[in-house]
């Protein structure tokens, strides 16, 4: 059995987010879909909100679950015997970052892998900052979150 974990703040979750759970569930046999807290963002929605919003979007495929964790993503790997984390990239910038936490990672845990996935080039633009900050201007979000959670996004911003 591989199993993966794919951790993220999903504040709010985006359809580049979807595109990486569907395609990583797709060649893991279960993928769990982590909501950590990071403590260099404030977060928008609560713990609760994102996960209700990834649990709405990952109904469907059922080798996913949602969980969160507060602490070292190694740790939690540990703690969930999951030996693989999926990182999505965008941009350089992305694996800049990426790179950098996926070292760490191996140093704390050399047993424990991450991959990257480079996201579909039509999400390449997006990010969880976009969508709120065209939603907190009243801009349509739409074609940028999946519709499971478009009201509660926008809900959020009036």
């Amino acid at each position: 059995m591989t199993k993966a974990i794919y951790p993220g703040s999903f504040d709010p979750v985006t359809k580049g987010h979807l595109d990486i759970i569907i395609r990583s569930s797709k060649i893991m046999s279960h993928l769990t879909v982590t909501v950590l807290e990071n403590p260099r963002k404030v977060a928008t929605f609560d713990v609760e909100k994102r996960i209700k919003m990834l649990k709405l979007i990952t109904g469907p495929y059922i080798n996913v679950e949602v969980d969160y964790y507060k602490g070292l993503l190694i740790d939690y790997a540990q703690q969930q015997k999951v030996n693989i984390i999926i990182k999505g990239l965008r941009a350089i910038s992305d694996f800049e970052f990426e790179f950098q936490m996926a070292l760490v990672n191996q140093k704390l845990n050399p047993a424990i892998e991450t991959l990257f996935m480079m996201t579909n080039s039509k999400y390449s633009y997006l990010s969880s900052s976009i969508v709120k900050e065209i939603a907190a201007l009243g801009g349509d979000i739409t074609s940028l979150v999946p519709p499971e959670v478009h009201n509660m996004i926008v809900s959020e911003f009036k």
